[in-house]
């Protein structure tokens, strides 16, 4: 694949803290845990890293404290090729982090502090217009704040580029922010929550669907996990199946699937085809551990049947 289009990610960047154990804690206990680890994580940074190895050519906005986990967000993204003249440096807030337990079933419990992630305002966007300004399509999420959301909407929108909004984690959405949108790209629980329409086949991802599209967001992509994705647009309305393959760990398949579906319209591929190149990709990551270590790169996807 050759890609000359930017591709811009404004959003969050976490560290995950994890501690393998044999049962959570109740209130007041203290227990011995097992195993520590910590990987890169966050929403945006996760969609970035799957788009940067999967041939796309990428920018990403965010924000971060004056601390180790910023300076080794940075550090991190700029390894993989990514642009990170839009990451700022919050002096008043830490770098978001993210302490998980994950118990002897695999069962986790996690508590998110979003630090420096929950201050990238409007101001911080309009210091980097020009990266907006050459961007071909600009990918977004749920985890910075909404003003900031709807300015890069908006401010996208009147730039003719083509808005993909990650609705995770799910709230409610303005008429506004839908109109300004080339496709949203819900899960099943976070497409019921935006439509009240419970996904659990075609017939109903159709109705989730057509919400989305009275709203005024011409594509609509509703991911099913091991089913595939629900693609509605003009020239096509169906379910996209999976390869299928063992999964290991689903952490940061939506973002792999995200960023690989950035990467494909950017090149302008016909969507069928972005949507079954971002299936491929999600498929290979829940086949590891972790989050962007699961994240495959493009030889691997082209070559994956």
């Amino acid at each position: 694949m050759d890609n000359n289009c930017t591709i811009l990610v404004v959003g969050s960047s976490n560290t995950d803290m994890v501690v393998l154990t044999e049962h959570f804690p109740i209130p007041g206990e203290t227990i011995l845990g097992g195993s520590f680890f910590m990987n890169p994580g966050g929403k945006g940074a996760n969609q970035a890293v799957a788009a940067a190895r999967l041939g796309g050519k990428v920018a990403f906005i965010g924000k971060v404290g004056n601390d180790i986990f910023g300076r080794e967000t940075r550090e991190n993204l700029s390894r993989e090729g990514i642009d990170v003249s839009g990451l700022s440096i919050d002096p008043d807030h830490p770098s978001g982090v993210a302490q998980i337990m994950v118990d002897k079933n695999g069962e986790n419990c996690i508590v998110v502090a979003g630090g420096a992630n929950n201050f990238l305002m409007p101001t911080d966007v309009e210091k980097n217009q020009p990266l907006l300004r050459q961007a071909t399509v600009v990918l977004m999420q749920m985890e910075v704040p909404m003003e900031t959301i709807l300015h890069v909407a908006d401010s996208g929108k009147k730039g003719k580029k083509k808005i993909i909004l990650n609705p995770a984690p799910a709230q409610s959405l303005s008429d506004t922010l839908y109109a300004s949108l080339y496709a949203i790209t819900p899960n099943e629980s976070e497409a019921a929550q935006l439509t009240g329409v419970q996904v659990k086949d075609e017939k109903s991802a159709a109705l989730a669907a057509g919400f989305f599209h009275r709203k005024g967001v011409p594509v609509v992509v509703i991911t099913l996990g091991a089913s595939g994705a629900y693609l509605s647009s003009d020239s096509f309305n169906g379910i996209i199946p999976t390869p299928r393959v063992k999964a290991v760990d689903t952490t940061a398949a939506g973002d792999t699937f995200n960023g690989a579906l950035a990467v494909g319209i950017s090149m302008d591929m016909d969507l069928v085809e972005a949507v079954k190149f971002a299936n491929k990709a999600a498929a290979i990551s829940v086949t590891r551990a972790g989050a962007q270590s699961s994240v495959p790169h493009l030889s691997e996807t082209e070559t994956f049947n």
